[in-house]
């Protein structure tokens, strides 16, 4: 990009940055759009009895939502927006691809067993917070759903010679949604992601069903 592109994209956003603060002081009606950002501790749950517990595993997310006013002095609202997810799990199951058949197995001699994910975001939420046009600092609850659409997946794991590396196996199911809720005081807020949805689309493990969802909690940030 062009130096005289990247300076015309910062003086924009500078300008809508000191113009919502100005409309804020006009009058009691305002909207919160804000850029977020999140930092989490990842987990699956739900999963097969003969998988045991995922290590260390976490999952950051970032993106843009939109305000849209409930009453008068701004306390409710809906909000709506998109953002990208990345997942980071280091997990116990063990998932190949040959021959285009997926299997799924528990493997206690392989190591470095992890799964990553990149995803597009669109969270929905339903807006409490105790703000109003002339406080930027306040409490606040926002619960929602979010909508997620995977745009790549990647199981890698290691045996004692080899890394084997399946990338978007088509039993992953790309679309997903999950209960959201963010709770906290001025920037510093509580986050927790309740996935609803498994991983993985008629998936078995001795013939028991997979049924692994996603389970994160953490921090989000909201900027103005």
């Amino acid at each position: 990009m062009k130096l005289s592109h990247l300076i015309f994209v910062f003086l924009s956003f500078s300008l809508t940055s000191f113009a919502q603060k100005d409309s804020l002081s006009m009058g009691d009606r305002y909207a919160e759009d804000q850029i977020y950002a999140s930092v989490s501790y990842a987990q699956f749950y739900d999963q097969p009895s003969v998988i045991s517990k995922s290590e260390f595993s976490y999952a950051l997310s970032a993106g843009f939502i939109k305000d849209f006013l409930l009453n008068k002095n701004g306390s409710f609202s809906f909000a709506a927006g998109i953002g990208y997810g990345f997942d980071f799990f280091n997990h116990k199951l063990k998932v190949e691809t040959q021959n285009s058949v997926t299997s799924f197995s528990s493997d206690a001699s392989i190591n470095g067993n992890v799964f990553k994910s990149h995803n597009l975001e669109f969270p929905l939420e339903l807006r409490w917070r105790t703000s109003n046009a002339k406080k930027y600092k306040f409490w606040r609850v926002y619960a929602g759903i979010k909508f997620i659409y995977n745009m790549s997946n990647k199981f890698e794991f290691n045996d004692a010679s080899n890394t084997f590396t399946y990338s978007n196996i088509s039993e992953y199911n790309k679309f997903q949604y999950g209960l959201t809720l963010s709770t906290g005081y001025d920037k510093f807020n509580i986050n927790v992601y309740y996935g609803l949805t498994p991983l993985f689309k008629n998936a078995t493990i001795g013939g028991e069903n997979i049924n692994t969802k996603v389970l994160k909690f953490g921090l989000i940030f909201y900027i103005l």
